[in-house]
């Protein structure tokens, strides 16, 4: 099982020392949260039963391929993931640009990570229409993996509509960065199976994975679709019996941050790398 540390509900300051620390005790992969303005009148949640955004609007919010770039120059192994990117919110050239960029700089180490996005008042800001959110995130998805491949393209769709372009550097991983699809839903599972490469559910338990596991295969089977999606899943603690409930039920990478409080990050990461990094590599049978 690969171990992934979710940078979310640590203090910014600390992203660098955790990550240079992470990349030299083995962790594979940090995650990086993401949003492109948080209005002062958000509301509603990504998670299921609550009333309020998780986040305050003031909450600092960095451009996280900048970050993840300035991160990638520090280390030399350790992955990078959007934990999830709002591709819908941007247009494909900006995102493929960026994409491109890191994958390059960081020696083909990003793990992309995109979502539908459930803040309304988000896209109310930039003057996009939320109910289309859908169908803006496949067009956006399918140019920028155009973008990502051929020599020279051409679209005409419903948002997006440009005559031929070149785009170079192409990213250092062919075709592209493994696609990462967060959500819970239908068309999550949907543009999981067809377009992505993984799946980042946001409102699964454990025992609830294999059920929507299950539909991802069958999805793939019936469009002739080879492999498997890999599922990354936030763990709900840092234990090792967590880990090989998770590893049990099939998911290929946890996300967990092993410490209570920002101030004993460090502590919590090394003596977590002690404890269950080395487990965690006889997990991988159990999730292959």
């Amino acid at each position: 099982m690969k171990i992934g540390i979710s940078l979310g509900r640590l203090r910014p300051s600390l992203w660098t020392e955790i990550t240079v620390e992470a990349d030299r005790l083995g962790y594979e992969s940090v995650w990086m949260p993401e949003h492109l303005i948080i209005p002062i009148s958000a509301s509603g949640s990504p998670i299921h039963g609550a009333e309020h955004p998780p986040v305050p609007s003031d909450v600092p919010v960095f451009d996280v391929f900048a970050h993840l770039s300035f991160l990638a120059a520090k280390t030399s192994q350790i992955h990078f993931g959007t934990q999830v990117f709002n591709i819908g919110l941007r247009h494909p050239f900006v995102t493929a640009r960026a994409v491109a960029t890191l994958d390059q700089l960081s020696g083909g180490r990003l793990e992309f990570g995109i979502g539908a996005s459930w803040l309304k008042e988000e896209w109310d800001a930039v003057g996009l229409d939320f109910t289309t959110r859908g169908r803006r995130v496949d067009e956006a998805i399918e140019v920028c993996q155009r973008l990502w491949r051929d020599d020279v393209i051409e679209h005409h769709g419903e948002f997006f509509d440009f005559g031929p372009v070149m785009f170079e550097p192409k990213p250092a991983q062919r075709p592209w960065p493994p696609l990462h699809i967060g959500g819970d839903g239908p068309a999550a599972l949907r543009r999981a199976a067809l377009v992505g490469d993984g799946w980042i559910p946001m409102n699964h338990s454990i025992d609830q994975i294999p059920a929507s596991a299950r539909r991802i295969a069958e999805i793939r089977r019936g469009a002739g679709m080879p492999g498997v999606a890999e599922i990354t899943l936030a763990a709900p603690d840092a234990t090792l019996e967590t880990l090989e409930k998770m590893a049990d039920v099939g998911i290929h990478r946890a996300l967990i941050q092993p410490w209570t409080s920002s101030r004993d990050a460090l502590d919590g990461l090394r003596e977590f790398a002690e404890i269950a990094l080395g487990a965690s590599k006889e997990l991988e049978t159990f999730s292959s």
